[in-house]
């Protein structure tokens, strides 16, 4: 299974009971998006600690969490 799979089974179970169709597709859309975003804000975290490329990837997980409204202090 992929990543963007299991990201999408997250969302789906995690989307409340007893929604319309229209809320259920909003709040499963809005769940997704938030954990690819988180995904990828985490490789930017998370990976490349001891090369050359990591400050380059802390500005731009700083960018992502600006550009999506993201108040995140790792």
């Amino acid at each position: 299974m992929s990543i963007i799979e299991e990201l999408a089974s997250k969302a789906r179970v995690s989307v409340p009971e007893g929604l319309d169709v229209d809320q259920w597709v909003a709040e499963y859309n809005n769940i997704f998006a938030g954990l690819i975003v988180d995904e990828c804000l985490n490789q930017c975290y998370n990976n490349g600690m001891n090369d050359s490329l990591y400050e380059g990837q802390l500005k731009a997980a700083g960018y992502i969490e600006q550009h999506f409204g993201i108040d995140n202090e790792q």
